[in-house]
């Protein structure tokens, strides 16, 4: 079995902006006279501080396809191992796993002075230009920006 995106550790993840959707796809391959009837199922666990709690996904992302498509700011910041299991149908302990790591990290905030974020301003005489970026900036990992909170990035 390969999933794609591929290669990939706990101290190597793939990374993911937290505002973006992403998936993974598989590529099973059977060798096998009996029936090829597969069922599949994706679990995925939190690797912070250790790959143990494993997460529980909304019921509209499906995770008994053979690829998982995770929708934008499903997922909080951190390390995730994603694993697939194919089990026979015909024989349901012949099974295989196959694991991604995947890192999710912030996107960063858009500044807007303005309103709309416009990047030329044009003022006549005496009106008024009001500077706001608390008000007028996008967080795009939050569905609302919060301007009292900072957001340290490397």
């Amino acid at each position: 079995m390969t999933l794609i995106p591929g290669t990939s550790s706990v101290s190597s993840p793939i990374e993911f902006r937290r505002s973006q959707d992403f998936y993974i796809v598989s590529i099973t391959e059977l060798n096998c006279n009996s029936s090829f009837a597969t069922t599949t199922h994706w679990t995925i666990k939190s690797c912070t501080p250790a790959c143990s709690n494993q997460i529980q996904l909304s019921q509209t992302i499906i995770t008994t396809f053979s690829e998982l498509d995770i929708p934008a700011r499903t997922l909080q910041y951190g390390i995730y191992e994603l694993t697939l299991t194919v089990r026979m149908v015909e024989f349901p302990s012949l099974k295989t796993n196959s694991s991604v790591y995947i890192q999710i990290t912030p996107s960063g905030i858009t500044a807007n002075l303005v309103e709309l974020g416009t990047s030329m301003i044009t003022s006549g005489h005496e009106l008024d230009l009001k500077l706001d970026p608390g008000l007028y900036s996008v967080d795009p990992d939050a569905s609302v920006f919060n301007a009292s909170v900072s957001q340290d990035q490397d």
